[in-house]
């Protein structure tokens, strides 16, 4: 970018964008619902009286099925999914490990089921085998209480040879001979523990494409992460694979973030160097982050959430974008943005905000700082979890998974010298955002 384009426009933000509210506190990566203060809230079960339509229906790939342009990512509330079959949602994604399989059957049972689109998901783990993997498929249709499943993916699939395991294929075959299965898929969001390049979200999402027998994929892409999905959606298109998105939104708000800063310090005043270095780049960081939010009128969460979505669904090589509904609330938030791309302003302040916060968001899917730690913490995953608490409410869910966890926690980053902080490109305070998450993982 050159000095002068750089200006020009800087200038344009600060007089044409209006921001709303104080920032007040500091503006860390991940969210995929964020609410602005001023928004009404309700809790699971407590219906707000609003009107929510799809207004945009997009092919899915070589499915052929016309999916809602907003899709559900996670929903735990059997009301709020009723609602959303209402205002036009039929694409379902849920997962094998999610729990919530049971009530999304129970609440399809009384629909058109030919109407909407069901994903379903399986890890590769353990028991390969075709029979094994079956049984496994054959209890997901029990819990979703279904004749058929529309697609069912390989959950997380972190390596190449796991796509060519023929125990699953075989397993998959057989269903779909049977009728109970129409589409195979896979999903990437980061591998357990980042060792080989070429095993990145989009080296095992090319090679899937290329295999040939996936039809469905899902996959981490936004505006500031947007280099490697970019590559995966055009093979995709290439490919006729229909695509459906995840953690679209990198901008999250983390609450009290000052308070947690000094609570970090008290914690550390007993233990000098490389702790009080860490919460020392953390805070210039936060403080550079919250200066240029305030210069460049950012603070308006909504807004800043809301161009996020619009840049996935500006993609014509997305077909719809997976969202965690979470309560009525997230209906509002979230339909509304059905049939609606991104602003000429809006493209300015998500430039504004990626080059002025970036450093905040720990990239999905990535990992590459991971190598070079010296006591082999899982970053990409435990950041992961953080985000399954901070911005999707699966506060349970989150600390249940780092409690299992059999890698290194992010308590031993404590008195580390901070090498993954070295090795991000992206100038991520990584350490300090590990440290943050273990607090919040294990005595939220």
């Amino acid at each position: 970018m050159s000095n002068s384009n750089g200006m020009d426009r800087r200038r344009f933000l600060r007089n044409g964008a209006v921001g709303v509210g104080a920032l007040g506190v500091g503006m860390l990566g991940g969210g995929d619902l964020l609410h602005s203060q001023a928004e009404p809230q309700s809790q699971p079960g407590q219906e707000i009286d609003r009107t929510w339509k799809i207004k945009e229906y997009r092919t899915l790939g070589r499915t052929e099925f016309k999916v809602s342009d907003i899709g559900s990512g996670f929903v735990k509330d059997p009301a709020v999914l009723g609602k959303m079959l209402d205002a036009g949602i039929n694409y379902i994604d849920s997962a094998e490990s999610y729990g919530n399989e049971e009530m999304i059957g129970a609440v399809l049972k009384n629909r058109d089921r030919k109407k909407i689109f069901v994903t379903t998901k399986l890890e590769l783990k353990d028991d390969l085998s075709k029979e094994g993997i079956l049984a496994r498929a054959r209890k997901c249709l029990e819990r979703l209480q279904t004749d058929y499943i529309d697609c069912l993916m390989i959950h997380s699939c972190e390596k190449v040879a796991l796509i060519k395991t023929e125990g699953f294929h075989s397993a998959m075959q057989q269903l779909k001979s049977e009728g109970r299965l129409r589409f195979i898929g896979i999903s990437h969001h980061g591998a357990n523990f980042y060792k080989d390049p070429e095993e990145a979200m989009d080296k095992v999402l090319i090679a899937a494409a290329l295999d040939g027998r996936f039809d469905v994929m899902l996959l981490a892409y936004n505006f500031i992460q947007d280099d490697k999905g970019a590559e995966v959606l055009k093979v995709c298109r290439e490919k006729n694979i229909g695509t459906t998105l995840m953690k679209v939104n990198p901008i999250g708000k983390i609450p009290m973030m000052k308070e947690r800063i000094e609570k970090m310090k008290k914690d550390g005043k007993e233990i000098p160097g490389a702790y009080t270095q860490m919460i020392n780049r953390m805070e210039l960081k936060a403080k550079k982050a919250e200066a240029f939010i305030k210069e460049y009128r950012l603070d308006d969460d909504r807004r800043m959430r809301d161009a996020a979505i619009r840049f996935a669904l500006s993609n014509p090589d997305v077909h719809t974008v997976c969202c965690a509904f979470l309560n009525f609330d997230s209906l509002d938030t979230y339909v509304s943005l059905s049939g609606t791309r991104l602003a000429d302003m809006e493209k300015e302040k998500l430039a504004a905000y990626k080059e002025g916060c970036g450093s905040f968001y720990c990239r999905h899917a990535c990992g590459l700082c991971e190598p070079v730690c010296p006591r082999g913490v899982p970053v990409n995953t435990i950041m992961r979890f953080n985000h399954y608490y901070e911005a999707q409410g699966k506060e349970k869910f989150a600390m249940k998974q780092y409690a299992r966890l059999s890698a290194p926690k992010a308590d031993r980053c404590r008195n580390c010298s901070g090498l993954c902080e070295s090795a991000c490109p992206y100038g991520v305070p990584v350490q300090g955002l590990l440290t943050m998450a273990h607090r919040t993982l294990s005595i939220a």
